[in-house]
């Protein structure tokens, strides 16, 4: 048995999934149209032989009213199978009683049991003199005597030969139906699969993710009642399938634009200090043409410039890592958080006002996450509205349950740079000449998604800009 479902198992995954498809269509349909089949044989059968035994119980009944003062013998002597209707006898349920001339038709102990009241009348097939089919009824007559009434079957078995010979032709045709069916099914159903599949291969020798699956246009008349519903509402499977797979390729294709956005900029934003780092490099190269003073302004030029170069493949490396590492997860106070880095935002910024508000039920609102991140998260936005916010302006950080906001009174963000403020390397025509990579924003808004939040950016009211953190549901 385990070696037959194994060859099973081996035979459905070498074969394609079209032809699988096709075979267990073809075999369903089959099945069904040959279960009809049968059922129409064995229906169409009960019939005949139905009507059959209707005229053996009529004959039967008008037998017992011609002959109720006869005894037991043969009754109708024209009995031979061939021109009499029926043949009919009376049968004793004691055999002493039985006459000297032969019965004609077979008597069994089961009939002797009909006379005498033992037994229910019953219907029985038998074989003729010649080999001709025969159906016989026996039933009670009179008082300790039964009477037997057969005719011929041929009418019956012919029509059932018959009914079955057309039977089994219908079933071979719808077999065969069944088989194109199920091919055509294969082919249609899985056009949209062999479609895909096709795409993917191309993708995968072009490695260009533009292309995309050509999906079924829409019924005329259902755009309406398709909005209505949404996209997916009237599609199949294996259409809604192939969607998903072209809305993946979409994604694919910004991934790889991405990607390549952040390869450009990236290597954009790296050949500014690193040709001053060069340039710094081969001048202390020539260190004894310099003077004293000279080597030490080129010297800490190249300091801070490996520190910025430094501060930016870090950064770059933060931001390649898109979820946080699991072993650091902790619960983490947001107020004390806050509080710490706000300090530390007034030791970089002593010349900004930081004020810091805390809502009383947030007082001991924390939520998992890893602390050195969302410092950073924090100290991002705290470091960008302090390099926007003017001489003697504060820079204003609220807790609540719900939220924490970061806002300054500089001058905002430009409708054309809001939806923009958080991709890499993005720096807007008022920040261009402040220092910053454009990387501090992109990250702040990673880290929040990694822990569950939302970061986003509005124009505050009275002017400024304002970041809002939206913390996860607890």
């Amino acid at each position: 048995m385990s070696a037959r479902r194994g060859l099973g198992t081996r035979w459905r995954r070498r074969r394609p999934l079209r032809t699988r498809l096709a075979v267990m269509a073809a075999a369903a349909v089959a099945l069904v149209a040959l279960g009809v089949c049968a059922a129409a044989f064995f229906v169409i059968r009960y019939k005949l032989y139905q009507q059959l035994d209707q005229n053996l119980a009529q004959s039967a009944t008008l037998i017992a009213q011609q002959h109720r003062d006869e005894g037991p013998g043969v009754v109708t002597g024209e009995c031979r199978f061939l021109g009499a209707p029926a043949c009919s006898q009376i049968v004793p349920a004691d055999s002493a009683e039985d006459p000297a001339r032969p019965y004609l038709l077979p008597v069994a102990g089961a009939t002797r049991a009909v006379a005498s009241g033992q037994q229910a009348p019953y219907y029985t097939s038998f074989t003729l003199p010649g080999g001709k089919p025969g159906r016989m009824y026996t039933t009670t007559f009179g008082d300790g005597d039964a009477v037997q009434v057969a005719l011929r079957a041929d009418i019956a078995e012919r029509g059932v030969r018959q009914a079955a010979a057309l039977l089994l032709a219908v079933g071979g045709a719808g077999v065969l139906l069944s088989a194109v069916g199920g091919y055509w099914v294969s082919r249609t159903g899985l056009a949209p699969i062999t479609r895909l599949t096709a795409t993917a291969e191309r993708i995968a020798a072009t490695r260009d993710a533009r292309h995309r699956i050509e999906l079924p246009p829409d019924p005329p008349g259902r755009e309406g009642r398709a909005r209505g519903r949404g996209r997916h509402g009237r599609q199949d499977e294996v259409t809604r399938l192939a969607a998903t797979f072209n809305t993946m390729l979409a994604e694919l294709e910004e991934s790889v634009a991405a990607r390549r956005r952040l390869v450009a900029d990236a290597s954009h934003e790296l050949r500014t200090p690193l040709t001053a780092l060069r340039t710094n490099a081969e001048l202390l190269a020539k260190a004894d043409r310099l003077t004293q003073a000279q080597r030490e302004r080129a010297s800490g030029a190249l300091g801070r410039q490996l520190r910025e170069v430094t501060g930016l493949v870090n950064d770059l490396i933060e931001l390649a890592r898109e979820e946080e590492p699991q072993p650091l997860l902790e619960e983490v106070r947001l107020a004390d958080l806050a509080a710490h880095a706000v300090d530390a935002a007034r030791g970089h910024w002593p010349a900004v006002p930081f004020t810091l508000q805390i809502a009383p039920d947030a007082a001991d609102l924390s939520i998992p996450g890893v602390p050195a991140r969302l410092s950073r998260l924090l100290t991002n936005l705290l470091d960008n509205a302090a390099k926007f916010s003017p001489p003697g302006a504060p820079v204003e950080l609220a807790l609540s349950t719900t939220e924490l906001t970061v806002r300054d009174h500089g001058p905002g963000i430009a409708d054309e740079d809001l939806p923009h403020v958080f991709d890499r390397f993005y720096r807007a025509e008022k920040a261009r000449a402040l220092p910053g990579s454009g990387l501090g924003l992109a990250m702040a808004r990673q880290i929040a998604h990694a822990h569950g939040a939302e970061l986003t950016a509005e124009r505050a009211r009275g002017g400024g800009a304002l970041f809002r953190l939206t913390l996860p549901a607890r």
